[in-house]
């Protein structure tokens, strides 16, 4: 039996520094990106500003969001779930505030986020993931707009 799949918007956010914005939801463990289910009738795009928004306290323009491909891993925070992921990088976010559902917010740099519990698609993502293929994570090739 298949299990249920969750559509998500997730932002790669990265700072001038290389470090990565991860967050935590209340009541979990799991750091993760910030983002969201997607709505229905709603494209990921959309998703992810309204998350972001939502999650940080961040309002971002279309110029600083950037597709980086679809993922899928098993979700962190409903378990025998997986998530269908559109990613984007989220370039110059700045002051994020954690709101909503948010517990903690923090910058962290690759070994810093090492010694983090992550949720699957995080450490895939961040190419921390032991199964994860280096060569298709996109956060060494991230690259923020000047």
């Amino acid at each position: 039996m298949l299990s249920p799949t969750l559509h998500v918007a997730a932002a790669l956010i990265v700072d001038e520094a290389g470090r990565y914005l991860l967050v935590r939801k209340r009541g979990t463990t799991a750091f993760m990106q910030a983002g969201g289910k997607i709505e229905p009738g709603e494209e990921p795009h959309d998703t992810l500003v309204r998350e972001v928004a939502e999650e940080l306290g961040v309002h971002v323009t279309a110029d600083q969001v950037r597709p980086l491909g679809h993922h899928d891993a098993p979700a962190a925070n409903e378990p025998g779930h997986r998530i269908s992921a559109h990613v984007f990088a989220v370039d110059g976010v700045v002051d994020a505030v954690p709101t909503a559902e948010i517990a903690e917010a923090v910058w962290v740099d690759l070994e810093q986020a090492a010694q983090l519990p992550l949720a699957p698609l995080t450490a895939t993502l961040l190419g921390l993931h032991p199964a994860a293929d280096p060569s298709t994570s996109p956060a060494p090739g991230v690259t923020l707009d000047a």
